[in-house]
């Protein structure tokens, strides 16, 4: 696949993740979903239908190339992004979610979750995740 889709659509950076500029509320984060190559934008949709159905009143934006997803003013709980071979989901308070998330980061609260294309996505625990992370005051990011 050549690094950008075409003259009219997003370019995707390295690892295939589109570049979107920033952007306040749900039409930045459907333009990053829609851009999103292959099968990761059917898990991208499939995390933003869990988030918008797990979070009332949940904001979103789009920031630095990947959508956040926050329950308080400034400040966010989540966000996901394309890697070559998997979709990211980066929990910005993952330390304090029980289970915690199976992804360490250099970064000392933050954990992650890697979907493949093949993984069968535990929703059951991934929503069980997504409301705890909405009730934590979230990361200014």
């Amino acid at each position: 696949m050549s690094p950008a889709t075409d003259d009219a659509g997003p370019r995707l950076l390295s690892g295939g993740n589109p570049q979107i500029p920033k952007g306040d509320g749900d039409g930045p984060v459907q333009a990053y979903i829609a851009a999103m190559p292959g099968w990761k934008s059917g898990v991208g949709r499939r995390l933003d239908e869990l988030v918008t159905s797990t979070v009332p009143d949940v904001r979103k934006a789009v920031k630095w190339n990947q959508p956040f997803y926050g329950a308080h003013e400034d400040r966010w709980f989540l966000s996901f992004r394309c890697y070559t071979k998997y979709v990211q989901v980066q929990f910005w308070q993952g330390t304090s979610l029980d289970p915690v998330p199976p992804k360490a980061s250099k970064h000392e609260d933050v954990r992650y979750l890697d979907i493949h294309e093949d993984d069968e996505l535990d929703e059951e625990q991934l929503r069980s995740w997504i409301e705890q992370a909405g009730r934590l005051p979230g990361a200014k990011v």
